[in-house]
């Protein structure tokens, strides 16, 4: 379109259409990188969770804790509602990762005398020169 000349009716629909895609791919990207986080964050957690079932195994603690799960609940219902968002998806979302968790507990509990006759892993710096 040449400057001085009105859009025609089809070109600013075309116009729009075209932010509108751009935007969508725009929002799409921080959705993907939204995604990647969280997958690495659950990554992270499940290493720790790894290590508290790897310990409860060693000492005969048994693999859930339904009054830290209370807790948790309500502190996560909490954060949901000051982070606007549904606490009742909140909830349902950690409910599946506690139910998760407590099924690695029981299959390291499990293992009985695996996990417990191994020494802890202990990460040892490099010297340093």
């Amino acid at each position: 379109m040449s400057e001085g000349t009105a859009p025609l009716a089809g070109d600013a629909t075309s116009v729009a259409d075209e932010e509108a895609r751009e935007r969508l791919i725009y929002l799409r990207g921080s959705i993907d990188n939204l995604d990647a986080a969280l997958v690495h964050l659950l990554a992270e957690r499940f290493k720790c969770t790894q290590q508290v079932g790897e310990l409860k195994a060693r000492h005969n603690l048994p693999p859930a804790d339904p009054a830290r799960e209370a807790t948790q609940i309500a502190r996560l219902r909490t954060l949901a509602e000051d982070a606007r968002l549904d606490p009742a998806f909140a909830e349902k979302f950690l409910n599946f990762i506690i139910g998760e968790v407590v099924q690695h507990h029981k299959a390291i509990a499990q293992q009985g005398t695996a996990v417990t006759d191994r020494a802890p892993e202990v990460s040892v710096p490099a010297a340093e020169h």
